[in-house]
């Protein structure tokens, strides 16, 4: 099994050399920063881009994820699965879960109309949690079977 790596780093050029170091390794990109996140998908090799939905506001009449059409066809092209944070899920309450559920569903239909993969993610190893569990709660989101089929 190969093993992972989580990235968490806001400066593009150490990103980077981080990638370059780790070149065998599956490479799982988390940043808050929307146009970061951009440039890393347009020009860095990565498996899976991780949003967190926990620290954003939304606007006004719309719903801020973090991910758009745009990246979704970036994602699409150069083969990146999109990641789902699920420690935000299990670690947060009341309006905000909602509000974090909501995003998460906004992204899931942004995928599968750009055909992308999708993948749950625990940053605590505690938090693992059965595959038919994660397939259920996938399906209540809104994944299409074709995106559960592919859930590990």
């Amino acid at each position: 099994m190969e093993s992972t790596l989580i990235l968490k780093e806001e400066n593009f050029n150490k990103i980077k050399e981080e990638i370059k170091k780790n070149r065998g390794k599956k490479i799982i990109f988390s940043s808050n920063d929307d146009e970061l996140n951009k440039m890393i998908l347009e020009k860095e090799n990565i498996d899976i881009l991780l949003l967190n939905q926990s620290n954003r506001r939304d606007f006004l009449k719309q719903r801020n994820s973090g991910f758009n059409q745009v990246l979704a066809k970036l994602a699409k092209k150069n083969n990146v699965a999109v990641g789902i944070n699920l420690d935000e899920i299990i670690n947060s309450f009341g309006s905000k879960k909602s509000d974090i559920l909501g995003r998460i569903s906004q992204n899931i239909k942004l995928c599968n109309k750009n055909k992308v993969n999708m993948k749950f993610i625990f940053a605590e190893k505690e938090n693992k949690k059965n595959i038919h569990d994660l397939k259920s709660l996938g399906l209540v989101l809104g994944m299409p079977t074709w995106m559960t089929k592919s859930l590990k």
